[in-house]
């Protein structure tokens, strides 16, 4: 399944419990679509929601709200049912909102352009934690809700681990070299996996993160985006348009799943029961595709060979995985390729819906 937009889209997400999915575009505009196996995904409505570009969006509320971020410095709610602001945000941070993610029921996070995070209760409708620990923007985030501490990866180089309970900064790695572009969770919590645009995979041990412990040469451009499927597995979003399968210690491309198009992979997300995989690209294009009927078999994406790490580590009980280490934070500056920037703002960002 298959559904072209008028503008190129940044960021999808799956409707946690209806066979709904939302686009978000470089114009500003939401778009809900609904889905089925025997038909193309319906447009619901398509409504310009910010100024600016519109990166990152996700369904919050169990759903009955569609949250999203814009280059415009603005956090906007909107209505599932009538795409219509119930709330927004103008100044939610001085720079580009770059990725929204939903952390519990009732809170939030944001990053932006120049390294920001904030934490956001939704009871409350105000900022609760804030973090200024990277010097670029924020490129993926994740939630560990074991330690109640956010993953995150910035364009400066550098992966970060963020307690929320002390807001305070956890511990940070050292400068890679190369800006980090997305990250994944896997066994068990032991290893953090992380994309780069050489195509490189870092992989952190937890309790371990001034410098990674493994490098996965197996991707020959940038990994943009990446789906944990199950702690042995990930999926992975590259620049030359292919997705995937994606074995982690062993090291290994499994078998490439598919080819969106000869374009950047933009975002993947799994439905809420991972019957389909979504996909963008710079082609415009969202395509739904058959989880199940792409893991069962190999695929013809041409040029691609499945491929061996070189790499010498091993998943061995011998690292202290589940120890937390701290380490101060560094200071390396790192360079960004940002899209739609959005100009900063002085104003205070007291609430988190003002009122319209």
């Amino acid at each position: 399944m298959e559904v072209l937009h008028e503008e190129m889209p940044f960021d999808l997400d799956f409707h946690p419990s209806s066979p709904l999915v939302v686009t978000s575009l470089i114009t500003g505009e939401l778009c809900l679509f609904r889905y089925g196996p025997e038909s193309q995904p319906e447009r619901l409505f398509s409504v310009k929601a910010h100024k600016e570009s519109c990166r990152a969006v996700r369904f919050v509320d169990s759903g009955k709200v569609i949250l999203s971020g814009s280059a415009d410095c603005s956090v906007l709610a909107s209505d599932v049912e009538t795409g219509k602001a119930i709330a927004r945000l103008e100044d939610a941070h001085e720079n580009g909102i770059n990725r929204v993610v939903c952390l519990t029921e009732t809170t939030v996070a944001t990053g932006d352009d120049e390294g920001c995070i904030k934490v956001w209760d939704t009871r409350e409708r105000s900022c609760c934690n804030t973090f200024h620990v990277h010097e670029d923007y924020i490129s993926d985030m994740t939630y560990v809700a074991d330690s109640n501490q956010i993953l995150a990866t910035s364009g400066d180089g550098t992966l970060s681990v963020n307690n929320l309970r002390r807001n305070k900064v956890k511990s940070q790695s050292e400068f890679s070299e190369d800006e980090l572009l997305s990250l994944v969770l896997m066994k068990n919590g032991k290893k953090v996996v992380c994309g780069t645009p050489s195509g490189a995979l870092l992989l952190y041990s937890w309790g371990y993160f001034k410098d990674c412990s493994d490098r996965f040469l197996g991707h020959t451009q940038s990994v943009d985006t990446m789906l944990k499927l199950d702690e042995e597995t990930l999926i992975s979003g590259a620049s030359d348009g292919v997705i995937r399968l994606v074995g982690i210690l062993p090291n290994r491309i499994i078998q490439p799943l598919a080819e969106h198009s000869e374009y950047p992979i933009e975002a993947l997300a799994f439905s809420n029961d991972k019957r389909y995989l979504g996909s963008l690209s710079h082609d415009k294009m969202l395509k739904l595709w058959d989880l199940q009927e792409l893991l069962n078999g190999p695929q013809a994406v041409n040029g691609d060979e499945p491929a061996e790490s070189g790499s010498d580590d091993s998943d061995d009980d011998n690292d202290d995985d589940g120890m937390d280490v701290d380490m101060a934070p560094t200071s390396s500056k790192g360079s960004s390729k940002k899209v739609g920037k959005g100009q900063g703002s002085s104003r205070p960002a007291s609430d988190f819906f003002a009122d319209l």
